[in-house]
């Protein structure tokens, strides 16, 4: 991979956090309720995920590691208002049950899971946008593991031409993914 491609370049990883800031604090705020603390539990994430760069090779999901960094921060975030609150007693029963589930279910969540759903939706949105054939003819290749040989014997095509509709299927999911491919 060349430098210039390579994460554990400040200026590289700065765009890794540039073009999906967005989505990370979502996902912290989401949890949080509070747009200053999801964004400084957002920034103390990617200044650990940096400072521990040298425990990471460059094919980690480094969407699934800087989402479990958040939701560990979110977690420690909401356990200290937890305790925060108890010891002033002024929450009420219904902020109490309500922080009880933010934490309980941030506990549950699975980043990887999140992303992964996140990237099968784009694909399956993606492949929607193809022609019949190219999608037809991908999905045979790709999900169903048929032969191109196979594949254009059934369709009644040439090889050449079930190789050209794999490319650009490919071309095409490349581009709507770019943001997740390294």
């Amino acid at each position: 991979m060349p430098e210039s491609d390579n994460l554990h370049n400040i200026d590289t990883f700065s765009r890794f956090f540039q073009e999906n800031q967005e989505k990370f604090l979502s996902f912290a705020y989401s949890y949080i309720r509070n747009w200053a603390d999801a964004e400084d539990i957002l920034m103390e994430s990617m200044i650990s995920l940096w400072e521990n760069r040298d425990r990471w090779d460059d094919s980690v999901n480094l969407h699934g590691l800087l989402l479990t960094i958040i939701k560990n921060k979110a977690l420690n975030y909401l356990a200290h208002l937890q305790v925060r609150y108890r010891a002033e007693e002024n929450i009420n029963e219904h902020a109490q049950r309500e922080l009880n589930l933010r934490i309980s279910t941030l506990e549950a969540s699975e980043p990887d899971r999140i992303f992964d759903s996140e990237i099968q939706a784009i694909v399956e949105k993606t492949l929607k946008k193809l022609p019949e054939q190219s999608r037809r003819i991908y999905t045979l290749s790709r999900h169903h593991d048929t032969p191109n040989k196979k594949i254009a014997s059934d369709l009644g095509i040439s090889v050449k031409s079930v190789e050209f509709h794999i490319t650009k299927a490919l071309k095409l999911l490349r581009q709507e993914l770019k943001d997740y491919l390294f």
